[in-house]
């Protein structure tokens, strides 16, 4: 038989399968970083505008679509994903709730508040779909687009208010390019929002300007870019696990390479010897069913017998549905007295030993992943060198987590509801944050309060 060749393309590696033997082959890091992430270190994708539409946009990511990317990235991902639902679990604690800043004795504090004035404006809209959603837009891209409606009264004179707050997804938002002032955020003037992922063409773009919160009431309807800066950024934020995207692909090819491994059986080879008696009968029965053929003709029936032979055994020996089963033939003597068997030799590709390295990339991956999300492993489930972080290191990672890690998401998530609350309620001094309760150690805690009592005698 010919020599054939598959490639199976698995992520941004290929498996080659020949009847040589099978082998595994991919980019290097930066290759696919730059394709698939946007990622050039000698290109910056925010120098020059993109047009669409006839808009000259700021364009996000190097062809446009870095939000898209990120998505399809963590879709596949196992793990990453569930660290940012973490992150999230705990950044949202109890909940938004309304405080007012206080300062007593040289310190800062919170004191909870109820108004039932701003509490009436927030249950007229859905401002928890409103966090939720801005959350998540942090968490994965450090930038939330917020749209801002004003109600109608200005028109004639009336006083102002923002009816509601909406998140547009980043997916769907761009800056517009600025032709005046420094090429940074600060001097642009309008978003436009549109189905960017397919290039605007069945929905057409939408042009907002940007919200200004020293004049809050200007416009009906604006839009503001809310985000934590990031260096050497003019315009757009970049999420704090970009470096680790590289790692986060890594992690999600390997289960795909081992599942092709495993469905396909090419974790071990054969070596089929089949014996020349065996050969000579069916072409001898060939001739006699088929007189009037030429020798080519019967040479051709006799090639297609043996691929047919020879994928049904391929079919019995891959495949993990195929464990436990066996190939039946029958030993013969020709004439000479020799013996015609059927000999199948197994060959060792050192198939172990490429499970093997390929799981440790994949804790590699998965410790490079954590890290650059940013979560302690201890709070994220992680099992670091076999074992899983006691109680006292995840408190301990949990009470530092909420002293650094949560106070500028916030401010960020909550910045336009913080600036609508003093627009519309401007003597209130009102702010809105997420609420923590103190979590102490077990020992301190009052017996009947402690989570194993009342895990045992539910209330």
């Amino acid at each position: 038989m010919s020599e054939t060749t598959d490639i199976q393309k698995i992520g941004k590696s290929r498996l080659v399968n020949t009847d040589a033997g099978a082998f595994v082959m991919g980019n290097n890091p930066f290759a696919h970083f730059d394709e698939y992430a946007g990622l050039s270190r000698t290109v910056d994708w925010e120098a020059d505008p993109t047009i669409i539409g006839g808009q000259k946009l700021v364009p996000h990511g190097l062809n446009n679509d870095l939000p898209v990317i990120i998505r399809d990235i963590m879709d596949k991902n196992n793990l990453a994903p569930g660290i940012l639902e973490r992150e999230m679990g705990l950044l949202y604690g109890d909940g938004p709730q309304l405080y007012q800043v206080k300062y007593e004795e040289g310190k800062v504090s919170r004191e909870y508040v109820e108004d039932a004035s701003v509490q009436a404006w927030l249950d007229s809209w859905d401002y928890k779909r409103y966090i939720d959603m801005a959350m998540v837009e942090y968490k994965y891209m450090k930038g939330v687009y917020v749209k801002r409606v004003r109600n109608r009264a200005p028109r004639i004179g009336g006083p102002g208010m923002i009816k509601y707050l909406e998140v547009v997804p980043g997916t769907d938002a761009r800056l517009e390019w600025p032709e005046q002032g420094p090429k940074r955020l600060e001097s642009v003037k309008r978003i436009w929002v549109g189905d960017f992922q397919n290039h605007c063409l069945h929905t057409g773009m939408t042009g907002y300007p940007m919200h200004d919160p020293w004049k809050p009431f200007q416009y009906g309807i604006s839009i503001g870019y809310h985000n934590k800066y990031s260096f050497g950024r003019n315009f757009y934020s970049v999420p704090s696990y970009y470096g680790s995207l590289n790692w986060i692909m890594r992690s999600s090819d390997i289960p795909e390479v081992l599942k092709y491994l495993s469905e396909n059986g090419i974790t071990s080879a054969y070596h089929i010897h089949s014996p020349e008696g065996y050969w000579v009968a069916k072409e001898e029965k060939i001739e006699k069913m088929h007189p009037g053929e030429t020798d080519a003709q019967r040479s051709k029936r006799l090639e297609e017998l043996k691929d047919e032979t020879f994928q049904k055994m391929a079919r019995v020996l891959t495949g993990k549905r195929n464990a436990g089963k066996f190939i039946e033939t029958v030993d013969f003597y020709d004439e000479d007295g020799n013996k015609n068997e059927w000999k199948v030799e197994a060959i060792d590709q050192k198939i172990k030993d490429f499970v093997e390295s390929q799981v440790k990339i994949g804790e590699k991956a998965d410790s490079a992943t954590t890290s650059g999300m940013g979560l302690h492993p201890s709070l994220s489930n992680i099992i670091v060198n076999g074992q899983l972080s006691s109680g006292s290191q995840m408190l301990y990672a949990l009470k530092l987590y909420m002293a650094s890690d949560t106070t500028l998401p916030e401010e960020v998530i909550f910045e336009p509801i913080n600036q609508a609350i003093a627009a519309n309620f401007p003597g209130k001094k009102l702010r809105m944050g997420f609420y923590h309760h103190s979590v102490m150690k077990e020992e301190d805690v009052a017996p009947n309060d402690r989570v194993v009592n009342n895990a045992e005698n539910p209330a």
